[in-house]
Order: C-alpha cells, then sequence, then structure tokens
C-alpha cells in the first residue's frame, strides 16, 4: 500500500522551529553496502544508484577509496564509477581516508569528496590504525590538495556521542576535533553516532557546544545509528536546533566494520515518512523508494530493517 493509500498528506503544516527543506544525504551505497559479509555485484550498485536518483535524492554518496584490504566490498569502486552515469543535479561524493584515496578521487574525476577522522584516540587506533592528533596531520593535507583540485571536502566525525571503549564523549571534545577538521577546509561535518547511543539530550548538548564555539547549524549534518532505536527522535532533536542536511540510508542498510556494536543507519524512508509528517521539504518519493529498498533486500537475501519499509511494502 502506497503513503498516498493510507491518507498521509503530502505537505502538513510546518512548525516554526523547523527548518523549510532538509537535504538528504544518501549513504545506503557506500556506508550501507560496506558491511556487508558478501561483495555486492557492481551491477547491483548501479542499479541502486539509478533507483535512488529515480527516487528523487539528489545527494547520493558512491563509494569509497579505502584500501580494498580494509574494505574489499568497495574494491570495485573504480569500475563502478567509470560506468557510472552520473545525473545532472545529483552529487555523487565519494570518501577519501588518505593522500593515495585522493590520487584515485582525482584519477576518477570526482567533484565531491569526504574525509573522516575520529572524536576520540580509541577509535582513530582502530579504524585509522592512527593516534587522535596524527589523525589532522593525515587529513589536513588531503583537504588542502583536493580544494586546491576544486573539490568540496566534506568531514565526517565518528564517535560524537559515546564510544564503546571510552564510554560517554565529552562534548568540547568532540567540538574541538571537529573545528579542526572545518578550519582545514571541510565545507561541513558531519557528526556521527557511530554506535546509536546518542539521545536526544545529548543531540541538543552537542549542537549548541558547537554554536557557543561559534560554529552554525549551518556547517553540520547529523548521521545516526538506530542501535538503542533512538535515529530518528535524535535526527528531530538536530532539526529543532537548525541542523538541516541528514545522513541516512535507503532502507536502514548499514553499519561500522570497525565498530561491532554499531547496527543499521537512520533508513531514508523513515525519514521522509516523518519529514513528510511534518511538513518539510525534502524531494524524495517514498513510494519509489520503498520499491528501491524492497528490491535491494532482495539481492541482500534478507527483508529490510525500515519500520516504513516494512509496513508500506507488507
Amino acid at each position: 500500500m502506497s503513503a498516498r493509500e493510507l491518507g498521509l498528506p503530502e505537505r502538513l503544516t510546518r512548525h516554526d522551529d523547523l527548518p523549510p527543506e532538509v537535504t538528504i544525504w544518501e549513504v545506503g551505497p557506500r556506508d550501507g553496502l560496506q558491511n556487508e559479509a558478501d561483495t555486492v555485484p557492481v551491477d547491483v550498485k548501479l542499479e541502486f544508484l539509478d533507483r535512488l536518483a529515480n527516487a528523487g535524492l539528489t545527494t547520493l554518496e558512491a563509494t569509497s577509496f579505502v584500501h580494498p584490504k580494509w574494505v574489499p566490498q568497495l574494491a570495485d569502486a573504480e569500475e563502478l564509477l567509470s560506468r557510472l552515469d552520473r545525473r545532472a543535479g545529483v552529487r555523487y561524493p565519494v570518501l577519501v581516508p588518505n593522500a593515495r584515496g585522493l590520487d584515485r578521487a582525482v584519477d576518477a574525476g570526482i567533484v565531491d569528496v569526504a574525509v573522516f577522522a575520529s572524536a576520540t584516540e580509541s577509535f582513530a587506533r582502530r579504524n585509522l590504525n592512527s593516534t587522535y592528533g596524527d589523525q589532522f596531520a593525515m587529513f589536513e593535507p588531503v583537504v588542502a590538495r583536493a580544494r586546491d583540485e576544486g573539490m568540496a571536502v566534506r568531514g565526517y566525525l565518528s564517535m560524537c556521542f559515546g564510544d564503546p571503549w571510552e564510554g560517554v564523549v565529552d562534548p568540547d571534545r568532540v567540538v574541538a576535533a571537529g573545528r579542526r577538521l572545518l578550519d582545514a577546509g571541510c565545507w561541513q561535518l558531519s557528526l556521527g553516532d557511530t554506535v546509536g547511543v546518542a539521545t536526544p539530550g545529548q543531540v541538543d548538548r552537542l549542537v549548541d557546544a558547537f554554536a557557543a564555539a561559534g560554529v552554525g547549524v549551518d556547517a553540520l549534518a547529523v548521521h545516526f545509528h538506530d542501535t538503542y532505536g533512538q535515529a530518528l527522535s535524535n535526527t528531530l532533536a538536530a532539526l529543532r536546533r537548525g541542523v538541516s542536511t541528514v545522513d541516512s540510508s535507503a532502507g536502514g542498510l548499514g553499519g561500522c566494520p570497525y565498530a561491532e556494536s554499531a547496527t543499521g543507519n537512520l533508513a531514508t524512508e523513515d525519514l521522509v515518512w516523518m519529514l513528510d509528517g511534518l511538513g518539510v521539504q525534502h524531494g524524495a518519493d517514498l513510494d519509489a523508494l520503498v520499491i528501491t529498498s524492497t528490491w535491494m533486500a532482495e539481492q541482500l537475501g534478507r527483508p529490510s530493517p525500515s519500520r516504513v519499509v516494512s509496513a508500506l511494502a507488507g
């Protein structure tokens, strides 16, 4: 049954404390598929990207130039990008971990890249094989060169709320790490709840801490995992603070290969359902997304964890 058949209004009156429009930063093709036990064929990935574009999403994080040894599921990055039909009006950002990854992105003609850092020492060592301090020495020249190449650089910051090895993360530490990425030249900072432990109160405190440090909500995005079922609540808290870019993954795919307690990302369909109910514009076609995620679930051989996909496709 479609959303329209269920009687959900296409547009409701938006509350004044919400942004009029939200940019959905779709991470399913990269963050969603990187944690799969089996490698998804490149033809399936290409069709996935095509279906997502047809559903109205305009930012599709396509893949990653991480070394295949660490993320073998994305070892086909060059092939995928060489065959990808890059639509006008659609951005296809790619994750780059280091100078070699940036070289590959330049060769592939990429104009949007992202780097990733950790707010904690423990995760920097496990995810980046670096110390907390040394990670910035690695990223800063990558960001500088990418900007010289005319690229827009986004910064991901992991473990912004809780770390399985260190516990609750001090907001001041997150702000300090985030400022390093922004000062290096990142145009936007995505705040990651990598293991899905955040609560709305923590979201309020962190956004307020960035504001106190002179970082406005226009420079922030949020990236929630749904381990404790709080991803939508946390997203709404961020929206009420003025954040207007939200990372999500079609069908709720994903996790983190370096944090075993991390479950799937916020499902794009669940996000869209909430935004429709709040009267917030987003540009996506919910029914087309549900069809896409149902199709991808069939390719992966398991049901989608998205509540909205399960409800509408059932």
